[in-house]
């Protein structure tokens, strides 16, 4: 098994020969908890790109010898030094466990896998023959995140959000366990609602995990991004070796904020009659994500020097704290004085064309303000009246 070592990403490439059969037994395994491998990446509909793919299907059938379908696994720091003890192994499975290999994602090569399983599924002499199986080994997520997007680059596009679902499991693990006070997570595995502050869906988390890279609050999940300059500057964080970082950081200071927040009931039923029901909303989410990344890194085609960052993410997690601290020492009423929800309210009900666009633009002025005041405010009125 040949064997190479990427010092960029500090990743281990190894290649491997396996049966398509395995292959394919591999992979479903790997994503049966998230219902296979189909619908992961948009279908080609067209009719050339139908036409392409029962080509594909026929030479795969022919004996055609495709280019290796790449698989991605994140394994722990001691995994991953284990590895080169046992790299020269002439398989696969000798180097990595089951439990590892059934970890692994499809990080290149989805319509590949789609048609060799057609392929299988139409003539099961198929699956005996033999393919190449290229492994990316990383010890954290941003490297396969980083390694994904730069080989998906000029190709057929996916959708972010789309794309870090191929990587979901470990990114969601690392967040789970670099964000302080974050609650339980919503997956499609693991359904649910927020019934309380600290939790928040998947598919929230990722967009906000976009939204702080692209400092951008009009950020669609559900369209390709077709905005090349959007993708260069993602792909440029993620070199950023402390890129995580800043964004556990980041998601860490909301989670405060929230917990501190969800202090006040009003004991209404409205849409903000409890402080919890800022940070329910997703474009609240959004606005001060997108204003700490704006105010961390800078604006996009603007990023500010590492030594900034870092000393202002610092000075960020302090302003929090101490805003957290003195809405944690306050009685339950005056934390609904501060807050001003009624204020909120009456700036959010507007009749306007693009409400979800309307409310992150008036939360992102609102934290920018907040932001710009050090988190040192009498109550968030001036923050709601700032757009």
């Amino acid at each position: 098994m040949n064997h190479l070592f990427d010092t960029r990403t500090e990743c281990y490439s190894l290649m491997s020969t396996m049966t398509i059969g395995d292959y394919i037994s591999l992979i479903k395994d790997a994503h049966a908890s998230k219902g296979g491998i189909k619908g992961q990446r948009d279908a080609l509909k067209t009719t050339s790109a139908k036409r392409i793919r029962d080509r594909m299907v026929s030479d795969i059938r022919r004996g055609a010898v495709l280019p290796p379908v790449v698989l991605g696994a994140v394994v722990t720091q001691e995994r991953f030094h284990d590895l080169s003890a046992r790299i020269d192994s002439a398989k696969i499975s000798e180097v990595m466990s089951e439990d590892e290999l059934e970890q692994a994602s499809i990080i290149d090569g989805m319509q590949r896998t789609t048609a060799l399983m057609e392929a299988v599924d139409i003539d099961i002499e198929v699956a005996r023959r033999s393919m190449r199986v290229e492994f990316w080994i990383a010890q954290k997520v941003d490297n396969l995140i980083y390694r994904m997007l730069v080989l998906n680059t000029g190709q057929v596009p996916w959708t972010l959000s789309r794309q870090l679902s191929v990587v979901y499991s470990p990114l969601l693990a690392d967040i789970q366990k670099n964000v302080h006070g974050l609650g339980r997570i919503f997956t499609p595995d693991d359904p649910g609602r927020r019934i309380q502050s600290g939790e928040f869906g998947a598919e929230a988390i990722v967009e906000l995990y976009i939204a702080f890279s692209l400092r951008k609050t009009s950020v669609d999940t559900k369209e390709a991004l077709s905005d090349e300059f959007s993708r260069l500057d993602f792909v440029d964080n993620l070199s950023d070796a402390h890129f995580q970082e800043l964004f556990y950081e980041t998601l860490s200071a909301m989670v405060a904020l929230d917990k501190s927040f969800s202090r006040f009931d009003s004991g209404k039923k409205s849409k903000f009659s409890k402080g919890r029901n800022i940070f329910d909303s997703q474009p609240a989410r959004i606005g001060l994500i997108v204003a700490l990344g704006q105010y961390i890194i800078g604006r996009p085609a603007m990023e500010r020097e590492h030594d900034v960052k870092l000393q202002r993410i610092k000075e960020m997690t302090r302003q929090v704290r101490e805003l957290c601290h003195k809405l944690d020492s306050l009685q339950v009423e005056e934390v609904g004085h501060f807050l001003k929800l009624d204020v909120l309210s009456e700036v959010l009900d507007k009749r306007v064309g693009q409400v979800g666009r309307y409310e992150r633009s008036v939360f992102f002025e609102a934290f920018s303000v907040l932001i710009q005041e050090d988190f040192s405010v009498p109550s968030m009125e001036p923050c709601w009246r700032a757009n």
